[in-house]
């Protein structure tokens, strides 16, 4: 799928049923969402936006941990917004978590009626799906600004899991039109071991599953060819 309309049929078509048992099947192999949560460390009156946020389970939970944090959320599937607004308003969050449909390519804070950046912006196992990555992550980098910050967690290589491991489940995440970022890995890791950044926290997860990125928003250039 090429065009960003086509993608958008494709997440329709994808998530139709699956939206039913997103939040109970994710669970069991979208390693490091809470992690990331946690080490936000956001402050009242702080902003966030979540691009690709599912049935906004991570905004809710982040909702939950960070008082007077004001949560966007911007989701490409029209069925997944459909179970993320019946989740926030079950959760009684409808004041501080607002979800708009929209590709990741279309990122804005206009989108939400906002004039300011956001404090933070986040990818949760959603880069792996996005087609155009480098238009994503520029929007990403001047929807926050220079001081904000851009957090990521999403598959790694894989290469922990052995050969007949690694086919499998990459056979597997194909189904679900997810292929692992490898080459954003690789500037990461680069990034990492050859200093000067000290503005960006990197981690892997065991077998190299997942990994972990925050930093500024003016670091993301690291990952933009």
């Amino acid at each position: 799928m090429n065009s960003t309309g086509d993608h958008a049929t494709l997440m329709d078509r994808t998530y139709r049923n699956q939206r039913y048992i997103y939040g109970f099947s994710r669970k069991y192999y979208l390693f490091g969402r809470d992690r990331l949560i946690a080490e936000l460390a956001l402050k009242s009156g702080d902003s966030l936006v979540e691009i690709g946020s599912g049935i906004a389970q991570n905004l809710i939970r982040t909702a939950r941990k960070y008082p007077g944090v004001e949560l966007y959320g911007l989701n490409a599937s029209a069925e997944m917004l459909k179970s993320a607004r019946h989740a926030v308003e079950r959760a009684g969050l409808c004041s501080r978590i607002h979800v708009r449909l929209g590709l990741a390519e279309q990122l804005h804070p206009d989108v939400f009626g906002r004039t300011r950046p956001f404090d933070h912006a986040v990818f949760s196992y959603s880069l792996s799906m996005i087609p155009d990555l480098n238009q994503v992550l520029r929007e990403a980098r001047e929807s926050v600004g220079l001081e904000g910050r851009i957090h990521i967690v999403d598959f790694g290589d894989l290469t922990g899991l052995g050969r007949i491991g690694h086919t499998v489940l990459t056979k597997w995440l194909q189904l679900f039109h997810v292929s692992p970022r490898v080459a954003i890995l690789r500037s990461l890791e680069s990034a990492s071991h050859g200093g000067g950044t000290q503005n960006v926290e990197f981690s892997m997860l065991p077998a190299r599953y997942a990994f972990i990125r925050s930093g500024s928003g003016a670091m993301i250039d690291r990952l933009v060819p």
